[in-house]
């Protein structure tokens, strides 16, 4: 027979529950990446203290001379620390909750985040369930110190973190989630039982996601123990599973979760699937054993059967088994005879089926150590490898492998993929009889999506303070170093949907793995933008720039990757052709070696107004296909224009051939100029000769004058004497003065022949610097007097900033309206002033400039 292919899957199943997500706090490990490679590795994170450190930690000089007295621990390293401001706890909250739920608080936001489903966008109930060890905290810390248990009360010292009764509760209030939230205690089986359940809630549709785990943290920590004989403490410190040397375990401590989904759900969402549950089941062993905390073989045998049932396998497609494995010489015994008579009822096949215990690198986690078996498997199901058991040398001579169906897996080896999907069984058995068994088996295949991506990535990155986002940078950009086979487009958009929204954000746009990592090593301020987020950021305001904006190529890098911007340019080129005496086309997308003669064809305005009126126009549409839909609208000259069209007072054709009309009755007014002056609008006016107009009012202490040209020399020779900084503007047109006067007839001709509408999204006018009436938008005299008399864009702006949580975005190419609305005053530096195509000297591709612009209207505060 040939080899069955890695894509050949069955259906999935309709109770089949997938793990889209793990965290785990152990020894030597901080999260299910380390953890991994210390199983594959064969690493024993046992800590053998010396006795200057025991003597420090407080253990008497009698009981280190006890030659029963072993000096070893399975420790949680960071055991006290607890990131108490990330989750809102003031420092005395913090000093009297348990470690116990400290840590489990952390991984319960760890797994949603590895799950890339935050709280706060899944759109589901997500349930808890889990539970902790004993209240040793609670014993040594808090009721040891009358003044604190005065001060604060048992009541609340009890319910704020210290009691069994709340871990899970905490966790649902502190994330703020809606599900069953629901604490388990069967003792040693408590975090396997508590992944049973999580999947019966979800099958029932209590919920649409679940956190599964438990935690044990001992208390003193960093100590030895002392052996006796015949407990289930181990003489040596380390637990020989399986093995002739036998005697015993040692505890050690952590926190484990989960996230589970209904297989379907994940595979809809595109869920990353790290494994599959079949099947679970739970059950007690009654009084069928000799003793209360003594195990029993019908028992967990009664387990084992249920779970290949309900997950409708056969045994003999199960590869590998993660046993209870306490490395006890009774348990184990008796454990190995359970799995075998269950077996018994499938097939006769022999050591066909390996057996390990995670114990054996890691001690018993009593309650957490359900949760530490399945996330063994989990990962060695997605790794297609099976670790090795540690600490094994030959059989329990009182268990018989040989006639089982099971052998100890006692050294690294692939796992080799036979007819069916690879698959094993997790267990854990609780004293006083809660057994408890899972089938799993590895995830399907993914379904590649073979939707185009682009190649500009946004990478958005948050975290509570500003630390915190250098070292969230940090670890990214060492995990896209180590691992460079992954998709960009994957890392982005987990980033994007799978974190939650902190307040301190950092945002990017890359086209490769290197060059993300070069970015987020050595941010460079001209790609890489910080912000502390705006919580009433909630609006977006476009803003359209008017002539002198343009520059050869403005929008060549979109055009040539956005299909949404390339489609509403092409239209405009289209019908820009026959009304024009030149090739638009050649001229917006010249050749670099052409710039200096395409600059002097841009100064004209028949030619400069109507292309950026077009790539204005098409910039407003990509940003609305984005999801980026404007609150309110501002122009700047002949941007009012295409404000107005992209708010539907006038259509695109004949907006564009208002523009064209414009920019040509412009070339037969007779000569004149523009000159800015550093001065307010009423200053400027008491200077002003009758000869000149104030053109344009772009910000408190910054206007624009115009008129001819002689005139203007004499004015500007003026303000140099009384040293006013003033500049001719690059333009032989006095706009916005009495020199056009003579060309108004035919443009209001013009607007009397199209039709116009009332605005469908509130544009503010340059004309009054307050909100546009529907009568100004139909009225064709408005749109004639906005030619000619002043522009108020300073007054505008001021219109806008009446209402708070506004981002300004220019629509249009440069960042000329993004500064001068940085200068006004209602303006302050927690609002964030953006552009969306770069400055013609800036050498920047113009999707990476747009894209990271996308980026930061997130970081600013916009709900995207």
């Amino acid at each position: 027979m040939s080899d069955p292919s890695e894509d050949e899957f069955p259906e999935a199943g309709e109770s089949d529950i997938a793990v889209v997500g793990t965290a785990v706090h152990f020894s030597g490990a901080r999260n299910s990446s380390e953890f991994w490679k210390n199983l594959r590795n064969g690493v024993e994170s046992i800590r053998r203290y010396s006795d200057e450190h025991l003597r420090n930690e407080g253990v008497s000089l009698e009981t280190l001379r006890n030659p029963n007295y072993v000096k070893a621990g399975a420790e949680l390293e960071d055991m006290e620390y607890f990131d108490a401001g990330f989750f809102n706890f003031t420092p005395r909250d913090a000093s009297i909750m348990d470690p116990q739920h400290r840590h489990f608080l952390e991984c319960a936001w760890e797994a949603l985040e590895d799950a890339g489903h935050p709280s706060e966008s899944f759109g589901g109930s997500i349930g808890v369930f889990a539970g902790c060890g004993m209240n040793a905290y609670m014993m040594f810390n808090i009721l040891t110190n009358q003044k604190l248990v005065d001060s604060v009360g048992m009541f609340l010292l009890r319910h704020t973190g210290n009691d069994k009764d709340f871990l899970a509760t905490r966790v649902s209030y502190d994330l703020d989630l809606r599900g069953p939230s629901v604490n388990v205690q069967t003792a040693c089986s408590t975090s396997l039982v508590a992944i049973h359940l999580s999947c019966q809630s979800l099958l029932s549709g209590e919920c649409d996601m679940a956190l599964a785990g438990g935690v044990t943290i001992e208390l003193p920590h960093r100590r030895g123990y002392v052996y006796h004989e015949g407990e289930i403490l181990s003489p040596d410190g380390h637990c020989h599973a399986f093995d002739h040397r036998a005697q015993g375990t040692l505890f050690g401590s952590g926190a484990g979760i989960v996230v589970l989904r209904r297989l379907d759900d994940a595979l809809e969402d595109g869920d990353r699937i790290l494994a599959v549950i079949k099947g679970s089941a739970i059950n007690n062993d009654g009084a069928g054993k000799v003793g209360y905390l003594a195990p029993s073989v019908d028992g967990q045998a009664a387990s084992v059967v249920e779970a290949l049932a309900v997950a409708e396998v056969e045994a003999d497609t199960i590869d590998y088994i993660e046993t209870h494995g306490t490395g006890t010489a009774m348990g184990d015994p008796i454990e190995v005879s359970a799995l075998t008579q269950a077996f018994r009822q499938f097939t006769d096949k022999k050591q066909f089926c390996g057996i390990g215990s995670v114990k054996t690198n890691i001690g018993h986690l009593d309650t957490a150590a359900g949760v530490a078996n399945f996330v063994k498997v989990v990962e060695a199901l997605r790794h297609r490898e099976i670790p090795p058991s540690l600490n094994y040398e030959k059989p329990n001579p009182i268990i018989d492998f040989e006639d089982s169906p099971f052998y100890v897996n006692a050294e690294l080896r692939e796992w080799k993929r036979g007819d069916t999907p690879r698959r094993a069984g997790v267990s854990s058995l609780g004293v006083g009889g809660t057994n408890a068994h899972l089938i799993l088996e590895e995830a399907p295949p993914i379904q590649e999506s073979d939707a185009p991506t682009r190649a500009t990535q946004i990478f958005p990155l948050s975290a509570k303070n500003k630390d915190a986002l250098e070292a969230g940078a940090k670890r990214l950009a060492t995990r896209l170093r180590e691992e460079p086979g992954l998709e960009l487009a994957d890392v982005a958009h987990t980033l994007q949907c799978g974190r939650a929204g902190l307040d301190e954000r950092r945002v990017f746009s890359a086209t490769s793995q290197e060059e993300a990592v070069e970015l987020l090593e050595n941010p460079d301020r001209l790609r890489v933008f910080n912000h502390r987020t705006n919580a009433g950021s909630s609006s977006v305001v476009f803003m359209f720039p008017g002539g002198g904006a343009q520059y050869p190529r403005m929008g060549q890098g979109l055009y040539e990757t956005e299909p949404i911007f390339r489609e509403w340019v092409d239209r405009g080129l289209t019908m820009l052709a026959p009304m024009v005496d030149y090739d638009p086309r050649a001229v917006l997308f010249s050749d670099p070696e052409n710039d200096l003669e395409t600059e002097q064809i841009l100064d004209r305005p028949s030619v400069q107004l109507p292309l950026i009126m077009i790539i204005e126009h098409a910039l407003a549409q990509l940003w609305k296909s984005l999801g980026i839909e404007p609150t309110a609208l501002i122009g700047h000259s002949m941007g009012e224009n295409t404000a107005a069209c992209v708010a539907g007072v006038m259509s695109f054709e004949d907006c564009l051939g208002l523009v064209v009309l414009r920019g040509k009755l412009f070339e037969e007014v007779p000569e004149g100029g523009m000159m800015s002056v550093a001065l307010s609008a009423d200053d400027l006016r008491d200077r002003l000769p009758d000869t000149l107009d104030l053109a344009t009012v772009n910000a408190p202490e910054l206007c624009v004058v115009s008129g001819p040209v002689e005139p203007l020399e004499t004015f500007s020779e003026q303000l140099e004497r009384e040293e006013i900084p003033c500049r001719r503007v690059g333009i032989a047109i006095a706009a916005h003065s009495k020199m056009l006067e003579p060309i108004l007839d035919r443009f209001g001709d013009y607007l009397k022949s199209i039709p116009l509408n009332a605005p469908s999204i509130p544009i503010v006018s340059n004309r009054s610097g307050r909100w546009m009436t529907d009568e100004e938008a139909t009225d064709p005299l408005y749109w004639v007097r906005h030619l000619r008399n002043s522009i108020l864009f300073a007054d505008g702006i001021g219109c806008l900033a009446e209402t708070p949580g506004r981002i300004y975005l220019e629509v249009g190419p440069g960042k000329t309206l993004g500064s001068l609305t940085k200068q006004h005053d209602s303006i302050d530096n927690t609002q964030a002033v953006l552009s969306s195509m770069r400055h013609t000297e800036e050498k920047l591709a113009d999707e990476l400039f747009f894209f990271t612009s996308f980026g930061r209207l997130w970081a600013a505060g916009l709900k995207l």
